[in-house]
């Protein structure tokens, strides 16, 4: 038998006689480290409870996960985890291979931080789109710059999970995660985000020293968050509701605004290209105006002209650069065979 037990926001304390009872009976608890770490007083707590069966399970044993499916073929083993034990999707997976081997499970479920800070910061939780986690290596920053890029384009907020590493007791604080928006920004080039772009930090959500700031990502850079675990929230269009709640449950360093009128990278495109594309087909008829024979190719490249901003005019992006990039071509190719430039 394999239970997968999450502890919530309060650990130990929080949890029921039921949980205290299945506690009581496992063979062995495992409590992973990796997605939370565990203070001290909370362990003691717990091996008040279980002994010498209780046990700190680093990430690779989780991912190997054999040790773990072993012992719950002879016994009841519990895996604990802080919040729920599905935010972990290591955990899914154990679970999943568990159920192959025909080993029984069940869950106790409990409140998570990642889901708890939504309504502490007074956000509406259906609006939240899709969380991504900033990581220590640059090489993962365009994953988070354009996963805010697409939550913002829906309207949607933007979760930041910073990156924590329990095998260093390593976690990146709200600052290092501010920066590396910024620089994404720096290399990227599409105004997703800017030092006015309104943020939110959630620390130690669950905890008695619980604290919520927001205000403009420089305003942020300047505060002071005190210890991990922190959360970054990057919203998106905010209702009336949210903002007033969030007036109530955060200290605002600046007044609370959308992170609105972000322009999806197609538009982007066509609005730079488009333009530039009719005066090149300008010059062309400027030109060749009593050239009859290219007045086919004129035409040709007119229309797709047109066509791609009608296409972008009815939401169909696609087909709006593919018909800017038609007419585009069939213009170069009048310049590589009549040795005019009309570009410049």
């Amino acid at each position: 038998m394999l239970w997968f037990i999450g502890l919530g926001l309060e650990g130990i304390d929080g949890t029921s006689p039921s949980t205290l009872k299945i506690l009581k009976k496992a063979k062995t608890i495992y409590f992973e480290n990796f997605t939370s770490p565990m203070p001290k007083s909370e362990q003691t707590k717990i091996k008040k409870v279980a002994g010498r069966r209780f046990k700190i399970a680093p990430r690779w044993l989780v991912e190997d996960g054999k040790v773990i499916l072993a012992e719950a073929k002879k016994g009841t083993v519990v895996l604990l985890a802080y919040g729920d034990p599905y935010i972990a999707t290591t955990h899914i997976e154990l679970r999943t291979r568990a159920r192959q081997e025909k080993i029984r499970t069940s869950t106790i479920h409990a409140a998570s931080a990642i889901s708890s800070l939504v309504g502490e910061c007074g956000l509406q939780y259906y609006k939240i789109g899709r969380p991504v986690t900033i990581m220590r290596e640059q090489k993962s920053w365009s994953t988070v710059y354009y996963t805010i890029y697409e939550n913002m384009i829906k309207g949607l907020h933007s979760i930041l999970i910073l990156e924590y590493d329990s095998s260093a007791n390593f976690f990146l604080g709200p600052k290092d995660g501010i920066s590396s928006l910024l620089f994404s920004e720096n290399a990227q080039r599409r105004s997703v985000i800017s030092e006015s772009t309104f943020g939110i930090v959630a620390s130690r959500i669950g905890a008695k020293n619980q604290d919520i700031t927001a205000g403009k990502l420089s305003s942020l850079l300047k505060a002071d968050f005190g210890k991990p675990p922190h959360t970054i929230i990057i919203p998106g269009r905010m209702h009336f509701t949210e903002l007033d709640a969030l007036k109530m449950s955060a200290k605002c360093l600046d007044e609370p605004f959308d992170n609105s009128g972000i322009q999806k990278i197609s538009d982007q495109m066509l609005f730079k290209y488009v333009p530039k594309a009719r005066k090149a087909l300008d010059e062309v008829i400027r030109i060749f105006k009593d050239d009859k024979g290219l007045q086919s190719v004129i035409d040709n490249a007119q229309r797709y002209i047109d066509d791609a901003e009608r296409f972008q005019s009815d939401g169909k992006e696609e087909l709006a650069i593919l018909s800017i990039g038609y007419a585009e071509g069939l213009i170069d190719a009048l310049r590589l065979s009549k040795g005019i430039d009309p570009w410049t």
